[in-house]
């Protein structure tokens, strides 16, 4: 009997991370259609709070269904017979509470807690959580509104609760602190000022959760680099992750050339795979987790940030990462869903 899957998009803060969402979420329906193992129900959140549930993620779809309020959305869903939930909202209440709401009404939630995807959105509790677990990170602070950075130039300036790299930016000089604080405090009330690591490379590790013969085992998916410039783009900016077009986002890493597989043989995918897996089970994930990390000249991996989700679309770097390992996508899927439903 094939399995019901709420597919849960949208975003109850904003039309872009809506956009997002549903960039990720058509992708992921389409490409895992299967009628004999699943039956897909789309599930849509608008940025006033009201749900969704049309026959597919199109725009003409969405705006024909049936606005609902939270209350009734809630009795709707109890009358859907769910079976698991696949959440692919990444607006921070989409990633945290409504995850968190799934638990309490006891439908099994692909992925990592909303408690989990709390830590790692803030970038500076996931750091301190990591570091006390053995893994090198970069000195740094948390600055509200009218505090001053005591870091010293060359020093990264971010949201401590944003992604997709909005409002980051190196300073290398004080005087750009300012203008850095500003576009980091458009983005969030709190902002994280760090030293800036020199660059050697930069990579994202991903880790599935696979059974075994003797348990749960964490397996290493091959890296993915970023080749950047020291000197002409040394770190990754928004540009570098998004665009906007007429046909909406556009996912520029995707397409991006300076974005890589590392060879599984390179002898930095070993010690990456190490720090992942400290990380994973220092932040309490499950199902899966990707890691940001930086490469000193020295060879040293730094830990970066945490992010935690994953679409299951094509584009979805977990499952481009997964791709290169070998692990086609449905069977990436089945494997998650499967733990989902045993922790039920």
């Amino acid at each position: 009997m094939a399995l019901r899957v709420l597919h849960l998009a949208g975003s109850a803060v904003s039309d872009f991370h809506a956009d997002l969402s549903l960039t990720y979420a058509r992708g992921c329906l389409a490409a895992t259609a299967d009628p004999a193992h699943y039956d897909p129900v789309p599930g849509y959140v608008s940025p006033d709070g009201r749900w969704r549930f049309p026959a597919s993620f199109d725009a003409d779809a969405i705006a024909g269904a049936t606005p609902l309020a939270p209350a009734d959305a809630l009795a709707h869903l109890g009358r859907l017979g769910l079976d698991v939930v696949l959440p692919q909202m990444f607006c921070l209440p989409g990633m945290t509470s409504y995850r968190t709401m799934f638990d309490v009404l006891g439908i099994p939630v692909v992925g990592n807690t909303g408690e989990v995807m709390a830590i790692g959105a803030r970038k500076a509790v996931a750091k301190a959580m990591v570091g006390a677990a053995g893994v090198d990170v970069p000195a740094g602070e948390v600055l509200r509104r009218g505090e001053r950075p005591t870091i010293t130039p060359p020093a990264v300036v971010k949201p401590e609760d944003a992604d997709n790299s909005l409002g980051v930016t190196l300073v290398r000089e004080p005087a750009g602190f300012d203008a850095a604080l500003d576009a980091g405090f458009a983005h969030a009330d709190r902002v994280i000022v760090e030293e800036y690591v020199p660059l050697g490379r930069e990579v994202r590790c991903g880790l599935v959760e696979r059974r075994g013969a003797s348990g749960v085992e964490l397996v290493g998916l091959p890296l993915e680099e970023y080749l950047l410039d020291a000197e002409t783009r040394p770190v990754r900016g928004y540009a570098d992750k998004l665009a906007r077009d007429g046909t909406g986002l556009r996912l520029v890493a995707k397409e991006n050339p300076d974005v890589v597989i590392v060879d599984a043989d390179d002898p930095l995918t070993a010690r990456v795979w190490e720090v992942a897996r400290r990380c994973h089970v220092a932040l309490g994930c499950r199902d899966y987790s990707l890691f940001d990390l930086r490469i000193d000249p020295a060879g040293r991996p730094v830990f970066l940030e945490a992010s935690l989700y994953c679409s299951f679309s094509p584009a979805s770097v977990l499952a481009v990462m997964a791709r290169a390992g070998g692990i086609a996508l449905d069977e990436l899927l089945a494997s998650a869903i499967a733990h989902a439903r045993e922790r039920s």
